[in-house]
């Protein structure tokens, strides 16, 4: 506020009461965040998710791209103390998602409860957050078990909720039964042991895990199928028998033979790929009397061949 006329000995706010200054009329602009303005115009998504759009660029106020949640958008604006029309267009501009892959490429199996599938390795098992541009395992069918994004191999997705309770009861009961394959770096001291380390979320780098006695149990079977030198590779064939995150990647990796490809676990050793397949997937799936015993089988793919060859 901006007081004007003649300097008096009296105090401020006395002179005003007596009339001897005026006021000026200049009323400050009342201003928004951008992210609280976005949630009144679009209550269908969460403020995280706004916020995430406008990092992206996805929000433009008046044809302007603003890349800032926090920033201050006038909404109401005064000169000489009289109220200007508004006309913010403020718009969320959000890209078409990317298509599923063909699923006639990727199907292995399917009636009316089930359908299993090979996934790609780069395929998210599920959206990160409320959205994604990307298309996920959720995009085919409703999501039993997950591998990691760059994982290739058996996924087995149910049709419908009681196929999707009862697949989950197989896995949380063990009764179903996983076998990987995997190139890792350098040759296991034996050809065929098993791995009981328990695994803990390492607190300093939260979306990862380590070997640690507090940790929850894990066990973990490997067999060396074949080796190659010059780079030392060699092709494993791991049945996990417990199904800790990121379990045989940290395995694998404390034993002195982290898997090829894995940025977090082995960014030494980049590759075109994390080389860890899916091989094998033996579940009970709905059927006459309690259930079918199936055993489904996803093609090693072609690069693994060719990196030990």
């Amino acid at each position: 506020m901006i007081i004007t006329g003649k300097k008096f000995s009296k105090p401020a706010m006395s002179r005003v009461k007596n009339g001897d200054v005026i006021l000026s009329k200049n009323i400050p602009d009342e201003r928004k965040r951008l992210d609280l303005l976005l949630v009144e115009k679009y209550p269908e998504w969460n403020r995280g998710t706004l916020q995430n759009f406008i990092k992206s660029g996805y929000v433009t106020v008046d044809g302007k791209i603003i890349k800032k949640p926090n920033a201050e958008i006038i909404i109401k604006k005064f000169e000489n103390g009289e109220l200007i029309d508004q006309d913010i267009q403020i718009e969320l501009n959000i890209p078409q998602r990317k298509a599923p892959a063909d699923l006639a490429k990727i199907k292995l199996y399917e009636d009316d409860n089930v359908l299993v599938i090979n996934k790609p390795a780069g395929l998210l098992s599920m959206a990160k957050g409320e959205f994604t541009l990307e298309s996920t395992l959720e995009d085919y069918g409703l999501l039993v078990h997950r591998l990691d994004r760059d994982t290739s191999g058996v996924v087995i997705l149910a049709k419908n909720e009681a196929t999707r309770s009862f697949l989950r009861r197989e896995f949380q009961e063990r009764k179903a039964h996983k076998t990987y394959y995997a190139i890792v770096c350098g040759h296991p001291k034996l050809d065929a042991a098993k791995i009981d380390l328990p695994i803990a979320r390492n607190l300093k780098k939260p979306t990862t895990f380590l070997v640690d006695p507090k940790g929850k149990p894990a066990e973990t079977f490997y067999k060396v199928l074949k080796t190659r030198e010059n780079p030392k590779l060699s092709l494993l064939e791991l049945k996990p028998t417990t199904g800790r995150t990121h379990q045989l990647r940290v395995h694998l990796s404390y034993i002195g033979c982290p898997i090829l490809g894995d940025r977090v676990y082995n960014p030494k050793n980049p590759a075109a790929r994390l080389f860890l397949h899916a091989k094998e997937l033996e579940i009970t799936i709905p059927g006459e009397n309690g259930g079918v015993r199936q055993t489904f089988t996803a093609p090693l793919p072609p690069e693994f061949e060719q990196e030990i060859a």
